[in-house]
């Protein structure tokens, strides 16, 4: 059985999983590691609810497989510019008005790779 490869991070194991496409996501699903192209961000609000009190935005991306939603928390915002390649890990797929969007959530990061 293939072990699967790990990367060192601040001393922590942290498991390296093998990309994914666009087409591949589902609604409902854990996000492993999705790499996309920031095409769009919107303008910032603020959110006020019971788990989370902080700006939000929503931005688009695609790779070479398709387009997707994106939702960028807090300092995401301000990291994050149209242009850059970014890496999703441990995030979250859901379906709203019946597409796809990706956020990193609780426990996912983001992750610029290219500018």
């Amino acid at each position: 059985m293939a072990r699967k490869p790990y990367i060192r991070r601040l001393g922590r194991r942290i498991k390296q999983y093998e990309r994914q496409f666009v087409r591949e996501l589902k609604a409902d699903r854990v996000v492993k590691r999705l790499e996309l192209v920031i095409l769009r961000i919107y303008p910032r609000r603020i959110i006020h609810s019971k788990k989370y009190n902080g700006p939000l935005a929503a931005a688009c991306g695609r790779d070479e497989t398709g387009l997707v939603g994106l939702v960028l928390w807090g300092e995401q915002i301000d990291r994050i510019r149209i242009g850059d390649v970014v890496r999703v890990q441990s995030g979250w797929c859901t379906l709203r008005d019946g597409e796809l969007v990706v956020s990193t959530g609780l426990s996912g990061q983001i992750t610029v790779i290219d500018r």
